[in-house]
């Protein structure tokens, strides 16, 4: 009896440490593709930004999402990409993320043919994979809160895109020291997956970014403006 009890905390602290193994991988070895200040910005060439969901409030962007947001379309107006991706959950009628998100920045100027919503952007690794593969993006630039960001970036890594990230943390969230539990597990899961690569949820047709991103409205209030 004695023996079996002791496999079996050794094995639960096996466990523990390959968990807390990978995460520290995962962060590590992403940090240095995360930019702090726009103004340090000097790279070429990026196909998108790509700004990822984070939650909405009846038909508005949640505290989150708005930074998100925001930060974005700083990019986009300092002339970092000239196209977004609002990537995010439109699973369901009633709930539509990246409508919102498209909305919100054509009230702040940018231009409807710039923007470009991926409707299955259902989770991280949704998002990053559809970017490849539906929008035919090479080199992107990650838009979320830095905590989120490593994640993003190595399944970016793992999917042999070129990516960068700017992290978008402006204020504190509520609830933010379990969200940061959740995301060692998030990580974990996300580094088994990119080593078997399986295809999202959904795929479909290609979509370049670097067309006009009209052609993925589905609202007539998204309509060129």
């Amino acid at each position: 009896m004695k023996k079996i009890i002791i496999i079996f905390v050794t094995t639960i602290l096996l466990g523990i440490l390959l968990v807390i193994g990978i995460n520290f991988y995962v962060v590590f070895s992403t940090k240095n593709q995360i930019i702090e200040n726009i103004e340090n910005i000097n790279l070429q060439d990026i196909d998108c930004i790509l700004i990822l969901g984070a939650g909405i409030w009846e038909d508005k962007p949640s505290h989150m999402l708005e930074d998100r947001l925001l930060e974005g379309i700083s990019l986009y107006k300092n002339g970092i990409s000239s196209k977004i991706i609002m990537s995010g959950d439109h699973g369901r009628e009633e709930y539509d993320e990246v409508n919102i998100m498209k909305k919100f920045a054509i009230e702040k100027g940018v231009p409807s043919n710039d923007i470009f919503m991926d409707h299955a952007g259902f989770a991280t690794y949704d998002s990053i994979y559809r970017a490849k593969e539906i929008f035919k993006s090479k080199k992107i630039l990650i838009v979320t809160q830095e905590y989120h960001l490593h994640r993003a970036l190595y399944i970016a890594n793992s999917l042999g895109l070129e990516a960068y990230g700017v992290p978008s943390n402006p204020r504190k969230y509520g609830g933010q020291f379990f969200r940061e539990i959740r995301e060692i597990l998030a990580r974990n899961k996300d580094f088994v997956k990119c080593i078997f690569k399986p295809e999202p949820t959904y795929l479909g047709e290609s979509i370049p970014v670097s067309g006009n991103g009209d052609i993925t409205n589905d609202k007539i209030e998204n309509d060129k403006r």
